[in-house]
């Protein structure tokens, strides 16, 4: 077996994270995952291993913790966010595609899905766009929640910066 080697990594100043994600809506509603020992949201993906391009890295994330068929779109945003979390400066490089999981959708169920992946218990939830739900989740990065009840019609690339709030 080949080893994998995720493109995060501590440095001095902080922490590096090269980041795919997948933005699924559905009946006017996002599908976010929650890990086990997280007091936050994300969107469903991770980070990109060396050797892989962006659009491989999300197909085999999404397989890994959706396991169901699911439809790799377009890029929607790229993103550079900085940010504190638990004493550690991050700084993270995001890519975030459409997907669609076809016949998938929110039916009243939460949590929606519950899998594994590498020794964490993960909860996928379909959260309404309208409302403040994506922030009574904790959904991050911050800017995450507007720009979901707003996409853009062309890629979009955000700049972040919550170190200093």
């Amino acid at each position: 077996m080949t080893a994998r080697h995720v493109l995060s990594f501590p440095m001095k100043e902080g922490r590096f994270n090269f980041r795919v994600a997948g933005i699924i809506v559905a009946d006017g509603h996002v599908l976010i995952c929650r890990e086990d020992d997280d007091d936050y949201a994300m969107l469903p993906g991770g980070r990109v291993e060396l050797g892989e391009d962006s659009l491989l890295s999300l197909t085999r994330e999404i397989a890994e913790e959706i396991a169901l068929p699911a439809e790799i779109g377009p890029m929607i945003a790229t993103s550079e966010s900085f940010y504190r979390r638990e004493g550690e400066d991050f700084h993270e490089l995001g890519f975030f595609y459409g997907v669609t999981l076809p016949g998938q959708g929110p039916n009243g169920n939460s949590p929606w899905l519950e899998r594994q992946d590498e020794g964490h218990d993960l909860q996928f939830h379909w959260v309404p766009l309208a409302g403040d739900a994506l922030e009574k989740f904790n959904l991050l990065p911050r800017w995450l929640p507007e720009f979901l009840r707003d996409l853009p019609k062309a890629q979009a690339h955000v700049v972040h910066d919550e170190r200093s709030a």
